[in-house]
C-alpha cells in the first residue's frame, strides 16, 4: 500500500531529522518520492518566519 508522511516545522533543522529518523526504519526500495517546499510567512509585527514542509511518498511492507 502507498503512504504519505509530512513533517511541517518551522525550523528546517527539526522537519529535517526527524523525516531522516523516519526514512531509517523503510528499505529502500520502499521510497517512492520525496518532496521538499520552504516559503517565508510574514508576521504581523513585520517580520517573517520561514516554514518547512517535506512529503514523503513511501510503501509499506506486507
Amino acid at each position: 500500500m502507498i503512504q504519505v508522511k509530512e513533517f511541517v516545522d518551522t525550523d528546517t533543522v527539526y522537519a529535517e531529522r526527524t523525516a531522516n529518523e523516519f526514512l531509517a526504519g523503510l528499505e529502500e526500495d520502499q521510497v517512492v518520492s520525496i518532496c521538499y517546499g520552504s516559503i517565508m510567512k510574514p508576521t504581523r509585527g513585520g517580520s517573517s518566519t520561514q516554514r518547512s514542509t517535506i512529503l514523503l511518498v513511501y510503501k509499506t511492507k506486507k
